[in-house]
């Protein structure tokens, strides 16, 4: 046990996120191979013989002793409640249960518990705290993977969302389905989140490498919460993600009451302005409410790339979900682009409409950027952006540098503000290509027709949008 990180019994952690929980019952019967896609396992039972399908001496007894010690009959609880008023199916772990270890009557449950979200059309909360496979069971056990992988695949498929909640400790193969496969993965500090169990690590590892906090600066969780946030910030991603909406989100208004400019270079030099507003100052002033996204799953992450999910503030489309991929000036990194790929699929299957703002200077194309697979990072944008069946939104709100700015641009939706540009190449660089003296790097910006104007002609933008007029 990491020292000073508590371990919540499964029904302690379902009291952590709300006050309602009704179990669902019936979900084990004698053990059952796969059972029909229903949460009614009335399908034929595998049998065993005493201590399982390994014979395992004192299994059975082990068993029983676990159940007397926690008052549960398998290492999870499953079940439905009401969390910040979205109705949910839960899944919480009960660690004291043979260490949370999954066997085939853990399987039978999370099968259920998905088959009864499907059937419902409700969101699935997974409270995971288990050391891996149950060894017990041998393969038996281990195949209960590939199992609740289907599960997961098959509710993923049906349009409804996931989110784990990591609690201490996070291991082996339930951190790799239930944990790591999820929509959004929260957790709790402190808590151990690893592949590996403390018991199986090489010697020389280093202990806070399986960590809540090193997976969230690995990419691999969105959040590290206090319990006592647990449940407002659980209950708002039940909210985000259970809202569909089928139409557009309008452009935002520019912020900055600027002119058109009325050179390529004044364009230039209105979207590098320190003053000029960025993605945080348009997202605070657009949405209510919002959560965010963090890491590529890939061992990356990238400030330079707000994602998330938020609620439009009041007006003609107040109250709807909307997702969200903001550039924030920078040269945006390989990790940035994956993340915006998720957000942008993610978005895509639960039909949530997306608003992308652009404002970079470029990818970033230093050496660590390349190893890093830059090139396959952009256009794992570009195509999840082309592939979208929801309505995706862009706002060109400052620099639009060549190809690392038009991955997130919608091809046939996306508006300009005054103070921004878009061109094939920063004004410099192609006036360096071209051999031209430093002199006629303005006039090079001018040839290249990079102001939000020239965009409306050239058919790059639909429009420019202005600020909103105060009442007079």
């Amino acid at each position: 046990m990491t020292e000073g990180v508590p371990r919540y019994t499964a029904r302690e952690a379902i009291d952590l996120v709300t006050s309602g929980f009704t179990e669902l019952t019936g979900l084990v019967s004698p053990v059952h191979a796969y059972p029909a896609e229903s949460a009614d396992l009335t399908a034929p039972a595998r049998e065993f013989g005493p201590d399982g399908p390994l014979s395992w001496q004192g299994y059975d007894a082990s068993r029983a002793r676990a159940a007397a010690r926690t008052g549960e009959e398998e290492s999870v609880v499953c079940g439905t409640a009401t969390v910040g008023g979205t109705a949910t199916v839960l899944i919480s772990f009960e660690f004291g249960f043979l260490g949370g270890s999954l066997g085939e009557r853990t399987g039978d449950r999370l099968e259920a518990a998905h088959a009864y979200a499907r059937e419902h059309r409700l969101p699935v909360v997974s409270l995971v705290a288990t050391g891996g496979s149950r060894m017990q069971e041998g393969m038996r056990a281990l195949v209960q993977l590939q199992r609740v992988a289907r599960q997961s695949t098959l509710t993923r498929a049906a349009g409804l969302p996931q989110i784990a909640v990591l609690r201490d400790p996070t291991t082996g193969g339930g951190w790799a389905t239930l944990g790591a496969g999820a929509d959004v993965v929260l957790a709790l500090p402190g808590a151990q989140v690893g592949f590996a169990g403390s018991r199986v690590r090489p010697p020389e590892a280093d202990p806070a490498a399986y960590t809540a906090e090193a997976q969230l600066a690995a990419g691999a969780v969105d959040a590290v919460v206090p319990p006592a946030e647990l449940p407002g910030l659980l209950g708002l991603w039940l909210h985000l993600l259970s809202h569909p909406s089928a139409e557009p989100v309008p452009p935002p208004p520019a912020l900055a009451d600027t002119d058109l400019p009325t050179t390529g270079w004044e364009a230039v030099d209105n979207a590098r302005s320190p003053q000029r507003p960025r993605a945080t100052a348009y997202l605070d002033a657009c949405l209510a409410r919002r959560a965010a996204i963090s890491g590529d799953r890939c061992g990356g992450t990238d400030d330079g790339m707000l994602c998330g999910f938020g609620v439009l503030k009041d007006g003609k489309d107040g109250g709807r979900t909307v997702a969200y991929a903001a550039q924030t000036g920078t040269a945006t990194r390989p990790a940035g682009y994956r993340t915006a790929a998720r957000l942008i699929r993610l978005a895509d299957r639960l039909r949530i409409p997306v608003v992308t703002l652009v404002d970079t200077p470029g990818a970033a194309n230093d050496a660590e950027a390349e190893r890093q697979g830059a090139g396959a990072a952009i256009a794992d944008v570009f195509g999840a952006v082309a592939a979208a069946r929801t309505p995706v939104t862009t706002l060109l709100i400052g620099e639009g540098g060549s190809g690392g700015a038009l991955a997130l641009a919608a091809p046939d939706n996306t508006w300009a503000t005054p103070d921004s540009y878009f061109s094939v190449i920063a004004p410099e660089l192609a006036a360096a290509i071209l051999k031209r003296p430093p002199e006629e790097v303005r006039a090079t910006a001018d040839q290249l027709r990079i102001r939000p104007q020239d965009l409306v002609d050239l058919g790059v933008v639909r429009g420019i949008v202005e600020p909103v007029k105060s009442p007079s």
